[in-house]
């Protein structure tokens, strides 16, 4: 047994362990992700559009892992529609911004690890560059929307007196938590998985212009900072969307409960 595979039955003892049927419900999320990534990996080497495969590719994901690892049905629903507007308006985001930059392909410092390669792959690099960016930022956004949209449906459910305003405010503090613990896990992440990178650079004895002009580090930093906005992006959608919801609902039922008695008065 591979020591991969160790780690694999390790992970699904865990979460099994621990949580349970909703411990196994994650796992398989997990799995059926997984399967969804490599599906899109031989979609676009078999020269399917990369941004059509990842937009089919990303809902699908979303919906796995929303629907999957969560009961409340209202919650859940809000937090994929806030997702997936979120998710279209970073793909508007990314066209330009990618362009602009011009990080596509390889760097100069990964010239050595593929210059044995045939690079004339027939793929739009710039694409593969967007659907890359865009999966990186799926489960930020996942994981801020469910926690807005489950956070919000339990304050109206313990309060049935909540105002618009009290539930718009509780979503900004709950989305502020929420921000800055993925900001600094997307900065950490970033900067530990570089890091044999700029201790080399240092080495180099290289300045601080080279690190701002390096394709690397700059598409390293603009991945941070898609994820930072979708994240933004999705806490103020999530919260506009359950606010909305909740005070329909509210007037669906005192709609419900004057008619009915109404009706009684009439009997």
């Amino acid at each position: 047994m591979s020591t991969l595979s160790l780690l694999v039955l390790i992970l699904f003892g865990l979460m099994v362990l621990v949580g349970g049927k909703r411990g196994l419900s994650a796992f398989l999320s997990v799995v059926f992700n997984f399967s969804l990534l490599f599906m899109a990996l031989l979609l676009i080497a078999g020269s399917i559009s990369p941004l059509l495969v990842v937009l089919f590719t990303s809902i699908c994901i979303l919906a796995i892992t929303i629907f999957m690892g969560n009961s409340d049905e209202d919650a859940t629903t809000t937090a994929f529609f806030a997702t997936i507007i979120v998710l279209l308006v970073m793909m508007a985001l990314m066209l330009p911004m990618d362009y602009l930059a011009q990080i596509k392909g390889f760097a100069n410092e990964q010239s050595e690890e593929i210059e044995a390669f045939n690079l004339l792959v027939g793929v739009d690099f710039e694409q593969v560059l967007i659907a890359t960016t865009i999966l990186s930022t799926l489960g930020a956004i996942a994981e801020a929307a469910v926690a807005i949209a489950s956070g919000l449906e339990e304050l109206s459910q313990h309060n049935a007196a909540i105002t618009l305003d009290e539930i718009y405010r509780s979503g900004k503090n709950i989305g502020f938590q929420i921000m800055g613990m993925t900001f600094n896990t997307l900065f950490f992440g970033m900067f530990g998985g570089d890091l044999a990178l700029f201790v080399l650079l240092h080495k180099l004895k290289e300045n601080f212009g080279y690190y701002l002009n390096s394709k690397i580090f700059v598409a390293e930093s603009m991945q941070v900072l898609y994820s930072v906005i979708a994240v933004v992006l999705v806490i103020a959608i999530t919260t506009y969307l359950m606010g909305k919801k909740i005070m329909k609902q509210r007037q669906n039922g005192l709609s419900k409960s004057e008619t009915g008695d109404q009706d009684e008065k009439t009997i």
